[in-house]
C-alpha cells in the first residue's frame, strides 16, 4: 500500500455520515466531470456506487480512514452475493480506485486501500451478438412496424439500420445532431461524440445512409411539422428520441419478427463488432468504429470469434 508513514497521524477521523460523505461525493463527482470530462451518465454510475458503499460503510461503522483492503475485498464479496455480474463489479472497483486516490491526494487518508485489488475477468463475459440471419430479419423491409404511423415507422427503420450500420453506442444514436451528418462525394459520415467528450469519423454504408437521407426528407419534417430541432431523430412532438423509447422500439421489433431472445441497442453495437471481425476486419479498425480508448476493451471480441471457431471445429472435423 501507499503510505503518507510520519504524516499518518495527522490525518483525521473520517465519520461516514450523511452529510459527510454527500460532501466528499459531490467533490469527487465535479473532479471527474471537470478533470476527466466524464459523461452524466457516468457520473451517475459513480454517484450510485458511492452511495451503495457509504450505506455499507456506515452499517458496519468504518470511518473512511480506517478502511482497509480487506474490508473491501468483503464489499466485493457483498456485491456478488447481490447477484451483480462481473462488469458491474469491476465498474464499482474502478469508482472506488478513483475516490481513495482522490482522498489520499487530499491528504484525508493515510493509505490507498485499493491497491492490488484485482477487477473480475470481464472478458469471460461474452457479448450477445445476435446472428446474420436475425439481423436480415430486423432489418428487413417487410418486418412489422411497432409504429403505425408512418413518419414514426420510417424513423424507427433509419434508426436500426444506422445502428447496425455503425456500431453506435445507443446515446451516440440519440445525441446526433444535423450538423453531425456529412456527405462526402456521395459518401455520408458521421461526426460522432463518445465517452469523455472524444470525438470520432465514422462512415455510413450505403443502404443505412440512404434509409436517413430519406427520413431527413420527409418523415422528419412531418414529425417535426413546424418546430424546429437540431437532433436527427425525433418524436412527434418534436423532441429528441430519448435511449429509454429507442431501447423499447428495437425490443418490440424484435419480438415482431419472432426473435425469441431480448434484442436490445447494444445487441445491434455488439453484434456490428462481431459481424466485421467474422468477415476478416482487423481489431484496430473495429477498435477506432467502436470509440474505444484502449485496444484491450475491443479484444473481447477476439474471444467471441474464437470461441466460434472453436464450436466450428468441434462440429465438422473428423478428429474434434
Amino acid at each position: 500500500m501507499v503510505s503518507r508513514g510520519a504524516n499518518a497521524r495527522s490525518v483525521p477521523t473520517l465519520r461516514w455520515n450523511n452529510e459527510y460523505v454527500d460532501r466528499l461525493i459531490a467533490e469527487f463527482l465535479n473532479y471527474v466531470q471537470v478533470e476527466k470530462r466524464l459523461s452524466l451518465n457516468t457520473a451517475s454510475n459513480y454517484r450510485r456506487d458511492l452511495k451503495r458503499f457509504a450505506a455499507w460503510c456506515a452499517a458496519r461503522s468504518l470511518d473512511a480512514s480506517a478502511i482497509k483492503h480487506a474490508h473491501l475485498s468483503e464489499y466485493l464479496g457483498d456485491l456478488y452475493k447481490a447477484k451483480l455480474d462481473a462488469r458491474s463489479v469491476a465498474r464499482h472497483i474502478s469508482t472506488l480506485r478513483g475516490f481513495f486516490r482522490q482522498l489520499l491526494l487530499d491528504r484525508r487518508i493515510a493509505e490507498d486501500p485499493t491497491i492490488n485489488l484485482e477487477s473480475p475477468k470481464t472478458w469471460k463475459t461474452l457479448p450477445k451478438a445476435i446472428t446474420m440471419a436475425e439481423v436480415d430479419r430486423l432489418l428487413a423491409p417487410s418486418a412489422p412496424q411497432p409504429h403505425k404511423h408512418q413518419a414514426s415507422a420510417q424513423r424507427d427503420d433509419a434508426m436500426i439500420h444506422l445502428l447496425y450500420a455503425t456500431g453506435l453506442r445507443v446515446s451516440e444514436l440519440v445525441n446526433l445532431k444535423e450538423e453531425n451528418w456529412h456527405e462526402d462525394d456521395g459518401i455520408a459520415i458521421l461526426q460522432v461524440t463518445g465517452k469523455g467528450d472524444k470525438q470520432r469519423l465514422t462512415p455510413v454504408g450505403r443502404q443505412a445512409a440512404e434509409l436517413v437521407r430519406e427520413y431527413r426528407r420527409t418523415a422528419r419534417r412531418q414529425l417535426l411539422g413546424s418546430r424546429n430541432s437540431g437532433y436527427v431523430f425525433v418524436t412527434a412532438r418534436g423532441k429528441p428520441m430519448s435511449r429509454q423509447s429507442f431501447w423499447q422500439i428495437i425490443s418490440h421489433r424484435g419480438r415482431l419478427v419472432g426473435i425469441d431472445r431480448p434484442i436490445t441497442p447494444h445487441s445491434l453495437r455488439h453484434s456490428f463488432a462481431t459481424h466485421l471481425l467474422e468477415n476478416g476486419a482487423d481489431l484496430r479498425s473495429v477498435q477506432q468504429l467502436l470509440g474505444h480508448a484502449d485496444i484491450s476493451t475491443t479484444q473481447i471480441y477476439t474471444h467471441v470469434v474464437s470461441s466460434r471457431l472453436q464450436q466450428i471445429v468441434n462440429q465438422h472435423h473428423p478428429r474434434a
